[in-house]
């Protein structure tokens, strides 16, 4: 089901959006891991560590970008999060201009208290912004736009690398 915004949209709008929103999952090969990645993101984070956050960060978006064969990302981690009457930024992707790789920006810490984030949620806002990426570098997608598909394969990738299962498997990862 759609989401509301989607009455707005273009037809042309349109038809991305139901592309995108019709790939659920992300395939990574069964030998892709980025165990150590993460587990230096956990540190990184636990440690209050912005450049090491940044540096692993990297490395585990190249591994990401050589895994699917699409460009590399180059990875900003900024401190405080910026705000406004809309919320908070967790995330930013940016398309880089032609020859030059596009940029994720994430933030290590939050407005309100000036705390580092959760694991959970920073590595799952890498992984948002890496799956803008694949949508115009995998996928070919003129947009990338927040459909249930995104959403569904953000999780997916995120399950993948944890050694989760998928929802409905019987517990198989």
């Amino acid at each position: 089901m759609p989401f509301a915004y989607f009455d707005r949209l273009s037809a042309a709008k349109k038809r991305i959006y139901l592309r995108s929103d019709s790939i659920e999952k992300v395939e990574v090969s069964p030998d892709f891991s980025v165990d150590c990645e993460l587990a230096d993101i956990r540190a990184a984070l636990e440690g209050e560590q912005r450049a090491a956050l940044q540096k692993v960060s990297q490395r585990m978006m190249d591994a990401l970008a050589a895994e699917f064969g699409v460009p590399r990302i180059k990875v900003k981690v900024l401190s405080v999060r910026p705000s406004g009457d809309w919320g908070e930024l967790h995330g930013l992707y940016e398309p880089g201009p032609e020859g030059e790789p596009a940029v994720v920006s994430t933030w290590m810490r939050t407005v309100a208290r000036k705390q580092v984030v959760a694991y959970k949620t920073f590595v799952r806002t890498l992984l948002h912004e890496f799956c803008h990426h694949l949508d115009y570098e995998l996928y070919q997608l003129a947009e990338t736009f927040h459909t249930e598909g995104f959403y569904k394969r953000e999780a997916s990738l995120f399950r993948r690398l944890h050694g989760l299962p998928e929802p409905g498997s019987g517990g198989k990862s």
